[in-house]
């Protein structure tokens, strides 16, 4: 199998148009391994060690059938005893299993997922903190993420920017790998990995409700994810975001799931609130009868006896007297 794929040695985020539903290439927030940075003889020599480990893994033609699935399993586990190809690794900290998923070389991914042994190698990190589930999410290969949970992955590590693989599916809209995600891994992982915020302070749930993925957000809080969970940065919670990105789908979804309306944020908020200067009546209607009356006004950030202090202040205070306008 030919692994140099000169459309993947330049390749971009794998995002998603939440209105088109298609992938939209994004310059932002590069999520891949930097394997445009491997030089080609480098590259060469991966290629082949990776070629090499699946002819001395394969059993001979003429004794597959006598041999059986034990016997070839037996085989598996020598070659995999006495090669170093779990420790060869790219100047990006790339293993020859973070390759594999980059180049969707099927083949190799699961044989080296079979011959790992122990959980370390499929586990194992690169420069960019991502493992190679985090690459089989980005890769959008679902049926590598189920391989890979099934040899016992770890789904909540993460990655330079805090987000586990289930964040990356969430962001991007991956239903396929959001599904063999969540269900898959462990009941505590799961939980474990719908609370947890990245370092940007967003959750699952919120990166899902500022994409609009109806389906995600609905599977997530069926699932037990708090719903009125709040963003780490301003206490924004997802009805709060609904209501920024103007969905009222999403508003009213998010509504029949048990979402308070009278939620503050850290600045004192509620999600009617955001409504005020927007263009959805129907979302600033829906919400004006939810909201507890005391909490319809905005609050005061400041008093009208204060800004008129401050206006008299500013009138007496002239710092300069030597200002020239039109020669005066």
């Amino acid at each position: 199998m030919d692994l140099h794929r000169a459309t993947l040695l330049n390749r971009a985020d794998y995002g998603r148009d939440p209105k088109e539903g298609k992938q939209v290439a994004s310059t932002d927030d590069r999520l891949d391994s930097g394997l445009d940075s491997l030089k080609e003889e480098e590259y060469q020599a991966v290629a082949e060690e990776i070629r090499r480990l699946h002819l001395e893994c394969e059993p001979p033609q003429h004794t597959q059938a006598a041999a059986g699935a034990g016997a070839g399993a037996g085989a598996g586990a020598g070659a995999g005893e006495s090669h170093e190809w779990k420790t060869q690794i790219t100047e990006d900290g790339d293993t020859l299993l973070h390759l594999a998923i980059i180049h969707e070389a099927k083949d190799y991914i699961r044989t080296m997922i079979d011959l790992s042994r122990n959980t370390d190698f499929i586990n194992r990190q690169n420069y960019q903190r991502q493992t190679p589930l985090h690459l089989a999410v980005i890769t959008n290969q679902a049926d590598v993420c189920q391989h890979l949970l099934a040899a016992g992955c770890d789904p909540t590590l993460v990655d330079d920017g805090g987000d586990t693989p289930l964040h990356i599916a969430c962001r991007h809209g991956n239903l396929p790998s959001f599904s063999v995600i969540t269900q898959s891994c462990r009941p505590e992982h799961l939980h474990a990995v719908m609370a947890a915020c990245n370092y940007h302070g967003q959750n699952c749930l919120h990166l899902a409700s500022v994409q609009g993925y109806l389906s995600l957000v609905e599977n997530m809080v069926d699932l037990g994810a708090d719903v009125d969970s709040k963003e780490q940065r301003n206490g924004r919670s997802a009805l709060h975001l609904a209501v920024d990105q103007q969905n009222f789908q999403l508003v009213q979804l998010l509504l029949r799931k048990g979402a308070d309306p009278n939620l503050l944020t850290s600045g004192g908020h509620t999600p009617y609130h955001l409504t005020i200067g927007r263009d959805s009546d129907a979302i600033r209607q829906a919400l004006y009868q939810l909201t507890e009356p005391h909490l319809r006004e905005l609050p005061d950030s400041e008093s009208d006896d204060s800004e008129q202090e401050e206006d008299a202040e500013s009138d007496e205070e002239v710092g300069y007297d030597d200002i020239q306008w039109n020669g005066n």
